[in-house]
């Protein structure tokens, strides 16, 4: 078996992985909504938490592809092509990831540290 061939399975390896970070983290996500759902005390939160945990699953699996892609990219195939495509593919995936944390929190990345003044007051941002 030659090095390329080893990497390409390793790079599979760690596709299926962030493939099945996806799947499992999204059923997690809705098998610990149900019974929220249908607990009166927990039903007004039970939507957005399972929204947050199913982002964060997204999130989880797409870095780790990210990974993957990397990997390729840097020893099979080395070309001027498949950089720029990683590029564009990494771009995208970071957007992405970007957009469902904004929709997660509510807010943009660097005004964070404004909404951690409205519900802790007992430490500084940092």
């Amino acid at each position: 078996m030659t090095f390329e061939a080893v990497v390409e399975a390793a790079v599979r390896v760690v596709e299926v992985v962030g493939a099945a970070i996806m799947v499992f983290g999204g059923l997690a996500a809705l098998v610990a909504g149900i019974p929220r759902m249908l607990r009166a005390d927990t039903r007004a939160t039970a939507y957005q938490t399972m929204r947050r945990e199913l982002g964060r699953a997204i999130l989880l699996g797409l870095e780790v592809l990210i990974v993957a892609d990397i990997i390729r990219t840097i020893v099979v195939e080395p070309t001027v092509e498949s950089v720029l495509v990683l590029g564009a593919i990494v771009i995208i995936r970071v957007l992405l990831s970007f957009s469902l944390e904004v929709e997660m929190d509510g807010v943009w990345p660097w005004a964070r540290w404004r909404m951690m003044g409205k519900t802790d007051t007992s430490s500084p941002p940092g």
